[in-house]
């Protein structure tokens, strides 16, 4: 797994978590079958987090934009 902090620059929709939690976690999790995928973390310090840590899927509001809220997947540590 690859990361990176963001602490700026974000788009519109994501300003309210940044305000909230002060950055972003992102990351590229590679599966097990090989396939790479973007995401974003959640439930943890993404500035504790490095390359090659466990994470597993999990359903949590990415933001909200016109009044709806969004859901989709996050990444967090996983316990294995």
């Amino acid at each position: 797994m690859a990361h990176t902090v963001i602490e700026g620059g974000e788009p519109p929709e994501f300003s309210k978590l940044i305000d909230t939690e002060g950055s972003i976690g992102a990351v590229l999790v590679e599966l097990d079958e090989g396939a790479r995928v973007p995401g974003m973390l959640t439930d943890c310090d993404p500035h504790e987090f490095g390359r090659g840590d466990r994470v597993e899927a999990t359903v949590r509001r990415i933001y909200e934009q016109e009044g709806v809220i969004r859901y989709g997947a996050k990444f967090r540590p996983s316990n294995d």
